[in-house]
């Protein structure tokens, strides 16, 4: 094969980014995958990206992205709904929290809202919710639908794509794969949870694991109103930017108390309107090795607890699966160069949909000081210290 200005190792979105942001360079890009198209951790989420949610030390990173998914979807013609993301706050502390983060934050980023105007705009009067929030600047896009197309954009402007090729080995601009090697001036690895085959000792020294998350789609009945997503108080406490708050620690006591079946799952309850449905989750849970089971009890609580935020008495289930995603226990990040010609870059958390296109900049730019130590859990600070995460875990 012909030797490529950058080859891609991953048809992820973080390889499609990065893809698509070397192909606007101008440069020869070759993109290599052991499947047949994208399938993997990319089509198996929310396409919920939560710019606003992350850390405030990754509203830079959040932006560049957001315009990168604004670009992208300009260019394919991929559906991207910039409809923001809607709150409702069920206790005082939920509201709290919501309250001292618009306050912090710019109304650009965040506006509080009655809760008439909550239950309005989740489509249930009957809600129960004591006011809430929305942030305007958060997108949407059809997880199943976006990778794909993009790759076929991608693919008809000219980039290369090799699918259903193992790669076994990277050094040195050289990519052996079951076919044969191929090789690049430069090679970007993006390979997601499949890390730990290409580079066990990079992902030993990290930690790496694969987080399985209980999901489901749902029929969206004519009462819920299209074009929203919604996140919960679960949520609250898991993106950075709310847990940084003076209130988050209340707020997680009463999660606790008040749901303790969602705490025990990790869950972060959220519902992400698409093309196709209503898209339900999830739950969080760690292995090397996950079982391939879903627990129908988690499934059910989480399908409950959202349909009755929603006010859907019988919700109309179309699918279920479990989502998988790289997950480190020491950093939200994994951007390493084991040698001159060689990036790796794996998002070990559940973000990587949001912050693809601004993460895709910096691996081009050779930027590899964004690898950073996870905090420890609820410890977010506002502005976090040199190497610190910078990144939120969903």
């Amino acid at each position: 094969m012909s030797k490529s200005d950058l080859i891609i190792v991953g048809s992820g979105i973080l390889g499609l980014a990065t893809a698509f942001r070397a192909h606007q360079q101008g440069r020869r890009v070759h993109v290599i995958d052991r499947s047949a198209r994208p399938v993997g951790s990319s089509i198996q989420n929310f396409g919920h990206a939560c710019f606003t949610g992350q850390a405030d030390a990754a509203q830079d990173l959040a932006m560049a992205s957001r315009a990168g998914w604004r670009e992208v979807a300009a260019a394919t013609g991929i559906w991207a709904a910039e409809t923001g993301s809607f709150i409702p706050a069920m206790t005082e502390p939920e509201l709290r929290v919501l309250q001292e983060f618009a306050d912090h934050r710019s109304p650009e980023q965040a506006t509080m809202l009655s809760a008439e105007e909550v239950a309005a705009a989740i489509g249930n009067p009957s809600l129960g919710a004591i006011g809430g929030a929305h942030l305007p600047l958060d997108m949407r896009v059809d997880p199943r639908g976006a990778a794909p197309a993009i790759a076929d954009w991608l693919a008809g402007e000219g980039v290369d794509f090799t699918w259903n090729t193992t790669v076994t080995e990277v050094a040195g601009g050289t990519v052996s794969t079951n076919r044969g090697d191929v090789h690049g001036e430069q090679v970007v690895v993006c390979p997601g949870y499949q890390l730990t085959s290409l580079f066990p000792r990079i992902a030993e020294s990290h930690g790496v694991r694969i987080c399985t998350l209980v999901m489901s789609l749902i029929e969206r009945p004519p009462q819920t109103p299209a074009g929203f997503a919604m996140l919960t108080g679960t949520s609250l406490a898991r993106y950075d930017g709310f847990a940084a708050m003076p209130g988050a620690s209340a707020l997680r006591e009463d999660l606790a108390q008040r749901q303790p079946e969602l705490v025990d799952v990790i869950a972060n309850l959220m519902v992400t309107d698409i093309t196709d449905g209503l898209l339900i989750g999830d739950s969080h849970a760690y292995a090397l090795s996950p079982e391939p089971f879903i627990d129908e009890h988690v499934g059910n609580l989480l399908l409950e607890r959202a349909t009755s935020m929603l006010g859907i008495a019988e919700p109309v289930v179309r699918q279920r699966w479990l989502g998988q995603y790289a997950d480190s226990t020491e950093t939200n990040l994994i951007l390493e160069r084991p040698d001159e010609q060689t990036t790796v870059a794996v998002v070990t958390s559940g973000i990587g949909m949001t912050l693809s296109f601004g993460i895709a900049d910096r691996i081009l730019g050779g930027d590899t000081a964004a690898t950073g130590t996870r905090p420890a859990p609820h410890s977010s600070p506002l502005t976090p210290t040199a190497g610190e995460a910078v990144m939120s875990d969903r």
